[in-house]
């Protein structure tokens, strides 16, 4: 992701909350680990919108979503507006191959930090000499969004209470 000409970093974090408020679970993934380049879902959009365009008989619109059919009815007063709507699975459902939550832990934590990212911090040091039973740090291989046949080294931390 840029922004102003300058890389940003997208973080995936996602938790679950029981009744009580309590979270219960918690994940930590960057994007560049979790989804694929913006092409791909700009492939499809594309292909989706210049569909849509290409129907005959309608009055289409440019705009930033999807697209919009103007005088749909006899009147001409009402439009349709086509938006995108995203879904993405969980990090629980993309990294079960490496990693599977503990039900009968009051917490667990998952946190996935590729190789790259993992050599740019300068305090890894400290995080790995941590004793703790309850706490992970192994080193795992996961699946290159753009290309799922390609691994990518990283690390995996896990917590649980």
């Amino acid at each position: 992701m840029r922004k102003n000409g300058k890389r940003k970093t997208l973080s995936i974090i996602v938790g679950v909350v029981d009744k009580k408020k309590n979270l219960k679970h918690l994940a930590m993934v960057y994007g560049i680990d979790y989804c694929a380049d913006a092409e791909c879902y700009l492939k499809i959009k594309n292909q989706i919108k210049e569909g849509i365009g290409n129907i005959g008989g309608i009055q289409f619109a440019e705009t930033k979503e999807l697209g919009r059919v103007n005088r749909i009815d006899p009147l001409n007063i009402t439009y349709l507006r086509v938006r995108g709507m995203w879904g993405i699975e969980n990090p629980w459902f993309v990294f079960n191959y490496i990693y599977q939550r503990n039900m009968e832990k009051s917490f667990n934590f998952m946190a996935i930090i590729n190789e790259d990212k993992w050599n740019s911090f300068n305090n890894t040091d400290k995080l790995l000499a941590i004793q703790d039973s309850k706490l992970a740090i192994s080193d795992i291989k996961i699946k290159n969004p753009n290309n799922p046949a390609r691994l990518r080294n990283a690390k995996l931390i896990t917590y649980h209470l």
